[in-house]
């Protein structure tokens, strides 16, 4: 239950800094701003071929820039290894979580073109999937070196 509990916690935080427009990393006052929607964008709006959700960002590559992809990659990464550890131990699970994750990173950034002084690019979608992968990795690991250690530690009896 408490699995549960913190997956969705941590989807209800992302979304809540998806929901923030003009949001700062740099400015921790900005992390509260009030909320507007942009109720002149639609989904075909958003998602239509050579809208801006298919093009690169209008900001520069400067600290802000690198704090956000950090954010990205690091809260997704988060996500990621919840929503492993929320999945039944089968085949498949890493690769399972991978796209449960994907999913959401998609949608999170289409309700970001959503909210004025934000907006969602696909470009984000392969950097918090990309984190999503990374985090996982890094559990595929991690659990290998450990069952490893154990055979080498218990050897099996004849």
């Amino acid at each position: 239950m408490l699995k549960k509990i913190a997956v969705l916690l941590m989807m209800l935080g992302i979304a809540h800094f998806s929901h923030t427009p003009h949001l700062q990393v740099t400015d921790p006052s900005s992390w509260s701003n009030s909320s507007v929607w942009d109720h002149n964008a639609t989904l075909w709006s958003i998602l239509k071929p050579g809208s801006e959700f298919y093009t690169s960002y209008s900001y520069g590559f400067n600290l802000e820039f690198i704090l956000r992809k950090i954010a990205h990659i690091s809260f997704f990464g988060i996500l990621a290894v919840l929503i492993h550890w929320n999945l039944k131990e089968k085949p498949g699970r890493y690769i399972k979580a991978g796209l449960l994750l994907a999913c959401f990173a998609f949608l999170d950034e289409v309700h970001q073109a959503f909210i004025i002084g934000r907006d969602g690019r696909i470009v984000d979608v392969f950097i918090d999937s990309f984190g999503g992968a990374l985090f996982l990795f890094f559990l595929y690991k991690t659990k290998l070196k450990k069952a490893q250690a154990n055979e080498y530690i218990s050897p099996v009896k004849k």
